[in-house]
């Protein structure tokens, strides 16, 4: 329905329910395996941070609920970029790292925004800061405005990393980036530049990486299977040793054994074996051999049954059924 879909998408590891602003719905229901919720009873300092209206899409209720203190464009937080739109990711950084670096310790949830749509030099105040840097580049104007625009998340990324090694809490901390969306702000064609060839509509142009840097991790890890925003908050879950049951969730521990599995929002679906596309009802397999009848019927169905019980789990608050009121 909205971005704030793929928000909630990564921080919930369910499915979105389709025709509702799921992490509005959200607010009033009890959400024992969020980040915030976990970390802030181990004792963490827990906070998120928005450089936008800090009431849209309802975030004021939503990331409260989900255990942070929300700080964002009218709640705490004020930017001299704010006058246009995008504001500055860097300036946010600027502002917001000495709230918490000094906390011990700390869990942080952020979200960007200077590299939101729409991609042209008069609307886009990040487009136009950055347009000397890309102006020479290949591609039309659209995409080189797309490109700019994430300079400015580059520089905040540097700016959180130089505070945190100024304050001497780089190596202590874990820093996750992860996608909400691809840039649907571009056209097809304007995307397809990005590739370097035409762009499939149907699985491809979904594909974006997530990145989990630690000062632990002695060389790169890169995981080879199937995996999607849903199967992010597990996975962080899994790593930091946090209490959750893989039962009440859409996703999967993306470094666990379990097959790979992403779900689309017309019940399209990868897997290991193949892809199915739901609008022609074919599943195809990646070596070219015919398909098991039986597994992409079973594979048919689970997705379904996995949608289907995340709605379920937000139209019922059913993580207070299944652990009882915390209040009480």
């Amino acid at each position: 329905v909205s971005t704030s879909d793929g928000e909630y998408v990564t921080t919930t590891g369910l499915v979105p329910k389709s025709g509702v602003w799921s992490y509005s719905l959200s607010s009033e229901n009890y959400m024992p395996f969020s980040l915030g919720n976990q970390f802030r009873d181990l004792g963490y300092r827990t906070m998120a941070f928005h450089d936008y209206l800090y009431n849209y899409y309802d975030r004021n209720r939503s990331h409260p609920n989900m255990g942070y203190e929300y700080i964002a464009l009218g709640q705490g937080l004020a930017l001299d970029s704010a006058d246009a739109f995008p504001s500055s990711d860097q300036e946010m950084m600027e502002k917001i790292v000495p709230m918490f670096v000094d906390q011990d310790p700390f869990m942080v949830y952020c979200l960007t925004v200077s590299g939101h749509l729409n991609y042209n030099l008069e609307e886009n105040a990040m487009a136009r800061r950055h347009w000397d840097e890309v102006k020479n580049l290949p591609y039309s104007d659209s995409v080189k405005c797309y490109l700019a625009c994430q300079q400015e998340l580059e520089l905040a990324m540097e700016s959180l990393v130089r505070q945190l090694e100024e304050a001497g809490r780089l190596e202590d901390t874990v820093i996750v980036l992860s996608a909400d969306h691809y840039p649907y702000g571009l056209t097809d064609e304007e995307y397809s530049e990005l590739f370097g060839h035409p762009v499939d509509p149907v699985f491809e142009i979904y594909e974006n990486s997530l990145i989990l840097w630690s000062a632990d991790l002695e060389e790169p890890v890169h995981v080879d299977k199937y995996c999607s925003s849903l199967d992010v908050m597990p996975t962080l879950a899994n790593l930091f040793g946090l209490e959750y049951d893989s039962r009440l969730m859409a996703g999967r521990d993306i470094l666990s054994d379990t097959p790979g599995l992403v779900i689309f929002s017309n019940y399209s679906f990868l897997t290991d074996l193949g892809a199915y596309n739901s609008t022609t009802d074919v599943f195809t397999m990646w070596d070219g051999s015919e398909p098991d009848p039986d597994y992409v019927a079973e594979r048919v169905a689970e997705v379904q049954n996995r949608v289907a019980y995340s709605a379920s789990i937000l139209d019922n608050d059913y993580y207070r059924v299944v652990f009882g009121d915390p209040e009480d």
